[in-house]
């Protein structure tokens, strides 16, 4: 199974993790970004990240590829079938890529991966996010998120806690203090879920990326 893209995305992490609690082994390979390749193209005609192929099977957007494995090995089971319990995961993988995410990005993209690709990153745009954006974010994840070493939806780790928690990876990358006040306990929940072996591996591999001494 081969999944492409960056673990740099919290989404690409996302599937790696969440593929990772369930023992599955994804070979993780390049977009081929600025000129994609032509297999990439194949799984994500619209050029998004990550995209999946097992085989001659295809598919794109990281919602989509956790579902397929999801049926693929339902054991362990990291989406519930409680109705109630399910409907709660998936609304936490939602705010996370559609909310959380989104004001990391506009963070992430400007501060770290513009100068990556060499373009000049829209610091003012970042800096809005951080200061408006994230903080009414974390004020709602304060209210729900469980004490570290508990779990966002019944007594194991499921997708809610695997999409929560990657994003904060890359606020850690870009080195957002917390509020410790204010947002102690969200960010002790999700640096317990990140300390997992299934994310630290990557994380620890981008850490070493966004460090390096130039060439």
């Amino acid at each position: 199974m081969i999944l492409y893209g960056s673990s740099l995305s919290p989404f690409v992490r996302k599937v790696l993790a969440f593929a990772s609690e369930k023992g599955i082994e994804l070979e993780l390979q390049p977009t081929g970004f600025p000129s994609p390749g032509p297999e990439f193209l194949e799984a994500s005609p619209f050029r998004k990240m990550p995209a999946f192929r097992d085989g001659d099977y295809t598919v794109a957007d990281s919602s989509a590829i956790v579902d397929y494995l999801e049926a693929l090995h339902p054991e362990p089971a990291l989406i519930p079938t409680d109705a109630k319990a399910r409907g709660k995961a998936v609304w936490f993988e939602e705010f996370s890529d559609t909310i959380l995410t989104a004001c990391g990005g506009k963070m992430f993209y400007n501060r770290i991966v513009a100068p990556l690709i060499g373009r000049e990153g829209d610091q003012a745009v970042a800096d809005a996010a951080e200061r408006e954006e994230l903080p009414p974010i974390l004020d709602y994840l304060e209210r729900v998120v469980p004490d570290p070493g508990s779990f966002l939806v019944g007594d194991r780790i499921t997708l809610a806690d695997i999409a929560i928690s990657s994003p904060f990876a890359n606020l850690a990358h870009m080195k957002v203090q917390p509020d410790r006040e204010r947002h102690g306990r969200t960010h002790a929940y999700a640096g317990s879920i990140l300390a997992r072996p299934s994310f630290a591996r990557w994380i620890e591999r981008e850490t070493a990326f966004l460090v390096r001494e130039p060439a």
